[in-house]
């Protein structure tokens, strides 16, 4: 049985590199730290599908926060390195470079409330043939799901960090894309909080309450 592949893209929680609109409310530290158990808690969800994982990454790991925590849940699946001059290119190459040939369903690292049930409706309608977006709160989206990974190359043509990106990438993936359920997209502290009240069982919220803790938020 074929299954696609899940494709995490995703930014080395290095303090001053990730996350860089939080920092401007609590530092690039917490920043960072959060940015970190947001990509701990994406990979955990990524890995309880039991799909092909592939990781894009950016950034230097080893000056990352949690950097030994990141490379023990890396250590079991595929790393790339992302390439290319915006977010539109270095998307579409790395569905190129993920190698998969039964389907991509791609997310990043800023929706660690995703389930393992959203990542299961995307990849059924994948392996029907079918073009999945998950739109968010901010006009872009959180998921991408691709038949044919060639796909991608369709979003170079995308504005991308913008409050149309979503209508931008629904129109120049055609007619027929199937929508998913709507994401808060975590940009900002206001964004981590909330999603951290959504999923008070994980990295994030760990994360969330250690700094509130330290009674220095901004």
């Amino acid at each position: 049985m074929t299954t696609p592949t899940v494709l995490v893209v995703a930014k080395a929680p290095v303090p001053g590199f990730a996350k860089t609109r939080i920092a401007r409310t609590v530092g690039d530290e917490v920043a960072a730290s959060i940015a970190a158990a947001a990509l701990l808690d994406t990979l955990t969800t990524a890995r309880a599908v039991g799909w092909p994982v592939v990781v894009a990454m950016t950034g230097d790991l080893e000056q990352a926060v949690r950097a030994a925590e990141i490379a023990t849940a890396l250590e079991p699946l595929r790393v790339i390195a992302q390439r290319g001059d915006g977010l539109a290119e270095r998307l579409a190459n790395a569905h190129a470079d993920a190698g998969a040939s039964d389907g991509i369903v791609q997310v990043g690292m800023d929706t660690p409330q995703l389930l393992v049930a959203d990542l299961l409706d995307a990849g059924r309608m994948v392996e029907l043939g079918s073009i999945v977006l998950g739109p968010a709160q901010d006009g872009g989206w959180w998921l991408l799901g691709l038949p044919d990974p060639a796909l991608a190359q369709l979003l170079t043509d995308v504005g991308m960090s913008r409050d149309d990106t979503y209508a931008q990438t629904e129109a120049a993936l055609g007619d027929g894309v199937v929508r998913l359920r709507t994401l808060r997209d975590m940009d900002t502290w206001d964004d981590a909080v909330a999603i951290a009240d959504e999923i008070p069982i994980s990295q994030l919220a760990d994360a969330v309450r250690a700094h509130l803790a330290d009674g220095t938020d901004g």
